[in-house]
């Protein structure tokens, strides 16, 4: 599958792209581009794509997603039928990945929004409840200009950064290599899985690794990332599977070892707990017209 590049040409002014659209439903393919994107839908539903998340969206949909990140909304199908009199509508705002950049941005006052634009590398899907507070807001900056809208810009960026009612959604390969780690024991593992992930993690030797205990390794794991030794490293494995459903060049049952899986049924059972669709499914949920 080959994914679009799309380059958003900004003039010298205005900084932001603000877009509002209503169309039969979502027409734009999988693609990727430089600039932070917001997504606000007004009305619709369907399912969306960020680099390896699948997830149902519907009215009030909120994203917010970083620089480069692949993704792709697509209506529901009876959105597509010849009789469909519905329509969708949605607010797209574009901002460059360097619109932080200056000395007025060095102060502490913006490295919550900067930990957000972080944050956003992997995407961000706030709450309904969230959206229903902020959408009006965000309805209201598509009816300024000039600084006003900038101003309106920024109390958005600072209500985003300031919630915790959000959910993550593209997996761990997906981090932000800029989003550095102060612990350099942490840091150690994680380059260990990373390179190994494929081929098989093993405990005894991740844990001589950061001179711990098995056992003790288990905890300290757990305490940092929030999950096991075998959820994270599934959880990799998973996201590497589903770039390669993406792509389209392997069969399933390919894709299943060369993401380090043993069998097929392990493969199939593990990758519908986490993503709630079974691979096959998955594939054409993704390529459906």
């Amino acid at each position: 599958m080959n994914i679009m590049h799309e380059n958003i040409d900004f003039p010298l002014s205005p900084v932001l792209k603000v877009k509002s659209r209503e169309m039969p439903h979502f027409t734009y393919p999988w693609h990727f581009h430089r600039e932070h994107e917001i997504i606000y839908v007004i009305k619709g539903h369907g399912i969306s794509f960020v680099a390896d998340s699948y997830e149902d969206f519907s009215s009030g949909d909120l994203v917010l997603l970083g620089s480069n990140l692949a993704h792709c909304w697509r209506s529901d199908k009876s959105y597509y039928s010849e009789k469909n009199k519905k329509q969708v509508n949605y607010i797209v705002i574009q901002f460059p990945e360097n619109i932080l950049h200056g000395t007025i941005f060095d102060s502490p006052e913006f490295n919550p929004i900067k930990d957000l634009l972080a944050r956003s590398a992997r995407g961000i899907r706030f709450s309904s409840s969230f959206s229903l507070k902020i959408g009006e807001k965000i309805i209201k900056l598509t009816n300024s200009s000039g600084i006003d809208r900038i101003i309106q810009f920024f109390q958005i960026l600072a209500e985003f950064s300031k919630t915790s009612d959000y959910k993550l959604l593209a997996g761990e390969l997906y981090s932000n290599s800029k989003n550095e780690i102060k612990d350099k024991r942490l840091t150690e593992i994680l380059n260990y899985i990373n390179r190994n992930y494929r081929d098989g993690v093993e405990l005894d030797k991740i844990a001589e690794i950061a001179h711990l205990h098995p056992a003790a390794f288990c905890r300290f794991f757990r305490e940092k990332t929030g999950k096991t030794l075998t959820r994270f490293v599934n959880d990799m494995r998973i996201s590497y599977a589903c770039r390669l459903i993406i792509d389209g060049k392997l069969s399933i049952s390919e894709i299943c070892f060369e993401s380090g899986f043993n069998n097929l049924s392990s493969f199939n059972r593990t990758f519908k707990q986490n993503k709630k669709i079974s691979p096959t499914a998955y594939r054409q949920s993704f390529y459906q017209k």
